[in-house]
C-alpha cells in the first residue's frame, strides 16, 4: 500500500487532529479508570486535601491547547535531523546556565557576608530572567522535536500504524503535582492515590499524620518524575537521557491504558496491574530512551554491552566490604517487613521501619519516612533500578524475562498488555520457555 506524501503543514494539521483526539480519548478513560467510588479511602483522604487536590481539568485545557499551537506553527518540521537535535543541545546547556546562575544567586543569599543580596544579585537575576523568557519561547519546539524522535524510534520497533505510533508521542514540560499513596497498615499495597498541588515539607508531614489517624492506614506523600496525562507530565530536567526515557515511560503507560493492563491499573482489587504496569513501563522507557540518544545524541548513550555479555557474562567488580550497599539493605528492610505483616504483627513492622530510617539517615541517605505506604509506591517500580525496595517479589525478574523472550518491543506489549495478575505473568513466561 503506497502511503501519499504529506507536506510539513499538512502533517502538522493531521498531527494537532491525532493528538488531540488522543487525548480525549485517554482522558475519558483516565477519569473513568480512576474515579473511586463514594465512601472509600480516596474520599476520605480528599477530605482531608482538598484545599490541595489538584486542577487535573485546567491543567489539562491549557497542556492541549499549548500542544495545538506548537503543532499548527510546526517549525520543526522545516530542519533536518542534524538541526533538531543541535536545537535541543542548545536548550539543555541553556538550562543548565539558568541553573547555574540560580545556584550562584541562592549563594549569594545565603553568604552571611553579603549584606545586601538583593542588590548584588540585580545583574544575575537580570540575567537569569532574560534567559528564562529565551527557554519558555523555545520550550514548545523542543517538546515537538523529542515527541519526534522517540515516536521514529517506537515506529522502528514496530509501534507504528501506516506509519503513526498511536496514540501519538505527546509531552508537556511542566511543573510536576505530588502524589499522596495510602496504604493498608497490615499489607503493603496502594489501596488508594491522589494527585496533589506541590507540597512543602512540613505540609505534606501534617496532612500525612492527620490522615493516619483519621482512616488508620500508611501514608506518603511523594515526588513524582513524570505523570501519564494527555500531554504527558514531564518535569524540567538538564538531564536528556533522563528526559527522553521519561517520555517513553509515559508513552508506555498511554498505550497501555486501551488494553486490560491499563484499564485495571487503579482498580483498588487487582494490585499486581499497578506493579505490572509501572514496571512494564519502567523497563520500555529505559529501552526506547537509549535508542534515542544512540540515533540522536550518540555522545550521550550507554556504551554498547560488550560482545561476551550474552554467552560470557563479564564478572562484577568486587564490592568494597566497607562501603554501604543500599540496594541490598533496602531489600533485607522490605523483606523482614514483609515476614512481620505476614505474621501479623503490624506494630513490630512499623517500629522495625522507624529504626531503619533512622539507620538509612545514619548512612548518608535521609529518606523522610519509610512506611507502608513507601514500599507501596516504590516496590511498585520494578525494572532495573529498584534499589531493593520489591523484596523477593517475582514481578520484575518474570518481565525483565519476559521481554528477552518475546523479541521485538511489538510483540513483548502484545502479551504484557492483557496479564493483570502476578499468576497470570508467570504462566505466559514459562508458556514462552516451553515453546522454544
Amino acid at each position: 500500500m503506497t502511503i501519499p506524501h504529506l507536506s510539513p503543514r499538512s502533517s502538522a494539521r493531521l498531527r494537532v487532529w491525532l493528538r488531540l483526539l488522543a487525548g480525549c480519548l485517554i482522558i475519558a478513560v483516565f477519569f473513568q479508570t480512576s474515579a473511586p467510588p463514594p465512601g472509600d479511602l480516596y474520599t476520605g483522604a480528599a477530605a482531608h486535601a482538598r484545599d490541595s487536590l489538584f486542577d487535573y481539568l485546567g491543567w489539562e485545557l491549557d497542556a492541549l491547547a499549548n500542544k495545538a499551537f506548537q503543532e499548527v506553527l510546526g517549525a520543526q518540521d522545516y530542519l533536518d535531523e542534524a538541526a533538531r537535535s543541535a536545537v535541543v543541545r542548545a536548550y539543555m546547556a541553556d538550562l543548565t546556565a539558568l541553573y547555574r546562575l540560580e545556584a550562584q544567586i541562592a549563594d549569594l543569599y545565603t553568604d552571611p557576608t553579603v549584606n545586601h543580596p538583593e542588590d548584588t544579585s540585580v545583574d544575575l537575576r537580570a540575567e537569569r530572567d532574560t534567559l528564562r523568557r529565551a527557554l519558555l519561547d523555545r520550550q514548545g519546539m523542543v517538546e515537538s522535536i523529542l515527541q519526534g524522535q522517540v515516536s521514529a524510534v517506537l515506529a522502528g520497533e514496530g509501534l507504528a500504524f501506516l506509519g503513526q505510533v498511536l496514540p501519538p508521542v505527546a509531552i508537556r514540560i511542566t511543573p510536576l503535582p505530588d502524589v499522596l499513596i495510602l496504604s493498608p497498615r497490615d499489607a503493603i499495597r496502594v489501596a488508594a492515590s491522589l494527585t496533589l498541588d506541590a507540597l512543602p515539607v512540613d505540609s505534606r508531614s501534617a496532612l500525612e499524620a492527620a490522615i493516619d489517624a483519621d482512616l488508620d492506614v500508611s501514608s506518603l506523600v511523594v515526588d513524582i518524575g513524570g505523570m501519564a496525562l494527555y500531554p504527558s507530565m514531564i518535569g524540567e530536567t538538564d538531564v536528556l537521557p533522563w528526559l527522553v526515557e521519561t517520555t517513553a515511560h509515559e508513552w508506555v503507560h498511554h498505550y497501555l491504558l486501551f488494553y486490560p493492563l491499563g484499564l485495571y491499573y487503579f482498580d483498588g482489587g487487582m494490585p499486581d496491574t499497578r506493579i505490572i504496569n509501572e514496571t512494564t513501563a519502567d523497563l520500555l522507557g529505559k529501552e526506547i530512551g537509549r535508542a534515542v540518544l544512540r540515533r540522536y545524541y550518540p555522545e550521550l548513550a550507554p556504551p554498547d554491552p560488550p560482545e561476551n555479555a550474552v554467552d560470557e557474562p563479564a564478572a562484577p567488580a568486587p564490592a568494597d566490604p566497607l562501603a554501604f550497599d543500599f540496594a541490598a539493605e533496602m531489600n533485607e528492610t522490605r523483606v523482614t517487613v514483609d515476614s512481620l505483616l505476614a505474621a501479623g504483627d503490624v506494630e513490630a513492622a512499623e517500629a522495625y521501619m522507624a529504626g531503619r530510617q533512622a539507620f538509612f539517615r545514619e548512612n548518608g541517605y535521609p529518606i523522610r519516612k519509610i512506611n507502608q505506604a513507601y514500599f507501596a509506591f516504590y516496590g511498585g517500580y520494578q525494572g532495573e533500578d529498584n534499589f531493593g525496595t520489591a523484596g523477593e517479589d517475582p514481578i520484575g525478574p518474570a518481565i525483565a524475562a519476559l521481554r528477552v523472550r518475546a523479541g521485538s518491543a511489538a510483540s513483548f506489549l502484545a502479551v504484557i498488555r492483557n496479564i493483570t495478575t502476578r499468576q497470570a505473568l508467570l504462566d505466559a513466561l514459562d508458556e514462552l520457555e516451553q515453546s522454544g
